[in-house]
């Protein structure tokens, strides 16, 4: 049951993408195995990439080849455009909401809050995806990592500038699974959730996030909190 009572916070509750509202994994491990397997490496499996996720495709697949031994600048476009190419074409073949996700955004729209992504996806990738999944209409702006141009994604603070402002601006809160995340949500000014089920590199508590939360149920309570002592 979500906590609804008393004046919310926020105006705004922004969410990265991969790894934070959706389970991303299934597909863009495919994507990543798709392009080792054109250059004859071995095969990574879903733990092994998850970490890999969340500063963007090309982080991913150079983390993705140093894991298997490396490659030269031609190859790497090479099979760059391969995993861009494969993955456009499974966007949404395994992804799922993680739970309670959507019951959250039904939660916030009932308090009157806009719900808005900042995601290091290309944003034509990450409206593709949520198209798909029939999830688009549920966020009123959607900044990619490609939006704001080169050297604007997370950890930067313009894209988190800019998704407020295509929200209708007010104020905001960020939730994300990432250092990137943490640490745009810093550079902007406005305060961070992370979530544990996310795909964390290493303790969710060394990111140094406002808050932590370990599902869904949590977050709307844990925002009251953060709103309360800010």
């Amino acid at each position: 049951m979500q906590d609804t009572s008393t004046a919310f916070p926020f105006q705004v509750v922004g969410f990265d993408l991969d790894g934070t509202l959706l389970d991303t994994s299934a597909d863009l491990t495919g994507a990543v195995n798709h392009a080792l397997e054109l250059a004859g490496r071995p095969l990574l499996d879903a733990a092994t990439v998850r970490p890999m996720i969340g500063g963007g495709a090309k982080r991913m697949l150079e983390r993705g080849l140093a894991e298997t031994g490396g490659c030269d600048e031609d190859e790497m476009k090479r099979l760059y455009r391969a995993l861009l190419d494969h993955y456009e074409a499974n966007v949404s073949a395994g992804s799922v909401p993680f739970p309670g996700m959507i019951d959250t955004l039904d939660a916030l729209d009932a308090l009157g809050v806009k719900a808005a992504i900042c995601t290091n996806k290309f944003e034509r990738l990450a409206d593709k995806l949520l198209t798909e999944l029939g999830l688009r209409d549920r966020f009123v702006a959607l900044v990619g990592g490609d939006t704001m141009g080169k050297g604007n994604a997370k950890p930067s603070a313009a894209p988190i500038h800019e998704m407020i402002r295509r929200a209708g601006g007010g104020r905001a809160a960020f939730v994300g699974d990432s250092i990137y995340d943490v640490t745009a949500a810093k550079n902007a000014g406005v305060p961070s959730v992370v979530v544990r089920f996310g795909f964390l590199g290493g303790p969710a508590e060394d990111l140094g996030a406002d808050a932590i939360i370990d599902r869904y149920e949590d977050l709307i309570p844990t925002l009251r909190k953060l709103g309360a002592q800010s």
